[in-house]
């Protein structure tokens, strides 16, 4: 929160954070059984010229390592360390829990990311969310939350927010211009959701797999920031888009119409025509194999990776309603 004592600074976890400064502090969440704290690391770079407040987070889901990655080069790199007008917030790993046991979930089995706003009184999860709720989300107006496909499933790089609710959103996007960008409802107790309600808008970023590094998805992910910190004057220069964004404003998944072991050849990005065959289920023993059929054309966006699926199971993610950018 902004810190009526020194004009321009705010207060975060205690600190007063003037304009100009690099900080890097340490929120405490908790205690392990063991007695080891568990602290979350939030770095703030600060420009001297008064601008908007932009938070950079991963690791909600602490085995969607590419967004990690994607901050930590940033970080490492030195390139978020002299906006030319307002603050950066970077915060690697929200969910160290989830972090350190190759987890999506905090040690109670709940998601972080279906618990906001949080309580202090609350779960482990809602806790977590209830304690970046009272001291990052003041202080922030835009901002991007990255993440990775969960459950062997692989995302191709894609932006997702509410499309053409908020023009304010909609550029943010277009600036990020990730290959695609998905209009993507608000869920029930997300960041996105609980952001959305302070007037605050945050972008998601996904792409790959849980638990692999993606190296072209954390390329196209940095590459993308930079493009929204431009587009708010925070950086004098971005690398241009390597391709024209595909805008998506309706998706489905193919489900699984037999239970079995599934092989597809095909990969994230590829276009599906309705008709085409897109794999096969067989079952185990050798006495049956079943040729997939698309039933619907559009690019796919997301991939399952599991050989082994049940009745119901999502195969592939398509994009159906597109538009090219």
């Amino acid at each position: 929160m902004p810190d009526a004592a020194t004009p321009g600074a705010f207060l975060l976890n205690g600190l007063t954070i003037r304009p100009g400064e690099t900080v890097l502090t340490r929120l405490i969440i908790s205690k392990l059984p063991s007695g080891t704290v568990i602290d979350v690391p939030v770095h703030v770079f600060r420009s001297a010229e008064p601008g908007p407040t932009v938070l950079l987070m991963a690791g909600m889901h602490g085995d969607e390592v590419n967004g990690i990655e994607t901050i930590r080069r940033m970080i490492r790199r030195g390139q978020l360390q002299k906006p030319l007008k307002g603050s950066i917030i970077a915060i690697p790993i929200l969910n160290i829990y989830g972090f350190l046991n190759f987890s999506r979930e905090v040690p109670d089995g709940k998601d972080v990311n279906r618990s906001f706003p949080g309580s202090p009184r609350g779960s482990v999860a809602s806790r977590v969310a209830h304690r970046f709720m009272r001291e990052i989300m003041p202080l922030v107006d835009y901002g991007i939350d990255f993440h990775t496909g969960g459950a062997a499933r692989s995302n191709h790089p894609q932006v997702r927010c509410l499309l053409g609710v908020d023009a304010e959103t909609d550029a943010l996007a277009a600036a990020f211009a990730a290959p695609f960008t998905l209009h993507a409802e608000l869920r029930p107790g997300s960041l996105r959701e609980a952001a959305m309600r302070q007037g605050r808008r945050i972008i998601v970023y996904e792409t790959g797999e849980s638990l692999r590094l993606d190296e072209h998805g954390i390329e196209l992910g940095s590459a993308g920031t930079f493009r929204f910190l431009q587009h708010l004057g925070m950086l004098a220069e971005a690398p241009a888009p390597t391709q024209a964004t595909v805008v998506c404003r309706r998706h489905t998944w193919l489900r699984a119409k037999y239970s079995g072991l599934f092989r597809t050849s095909l990969k994230t990005g590829q276009y599906l025509e309705k008709g085409q065959e897109y794999g096969i289920v067989a079952d185990p023993y050798g006495e049956m194999a079943v040729r997939l059929e698309s039933p619907i054309s559009g690019y796919i966006i997301g991939l399952n990776h599991m050989p082994v699926v049940n009745q119901g199971d999502a195969l592939l993610h398509v994009a159906v309603e597109v538009t090219p950018g």
